[in-house]
């Protein structure tokens, strides 16, 4: 079992839940939340939102999900941001679980 984090913009909300339902993850929770870049080691040519502070709409998702699944997630998570035309991302991280109740 392992625990996935997924953090995205919010206009990828739609898509993550198809991600998830893509690697047979039936159960997850997910949160609205504030995303922030600091860009102000960027040149104003290099930052994309011409501000040195940027927040965004963003959510995150938590998920316990079986290893045999996991595959499945990180190849749609990879495929989705090949095809992505926008600077933002879809992020996937995973954390083991060495006890769970």
């Amino acid at each position: 079992m392992k625990l996935v984090l997924i953090t995205a913009i919010a206009e990828f909300e739609k898509d993550v839940k198809k991600m998830l339902k893509e690697a047979k993850v039936k159960s997850y929770s997910y949160r609205d939340v504030k995303g922030f870049r600091d860009a102000s080691d960027e040149s104003v040519e290099d930052n994309w939102f011409g501000s040195e502070m940027n927040e965004t709409d963003s959510v995150v998702f938590y998920a316990f999900i079986l290893q045999q699944n996991l595959d499945i997630l990180f190849d749609e998570v990879f495929a989705f941001n090949k095809k992505v035309e926008s600077i933002s991302k879809v992020h996937l991280a995973v954390l083991s679980v060495e006890k769970y109740n």
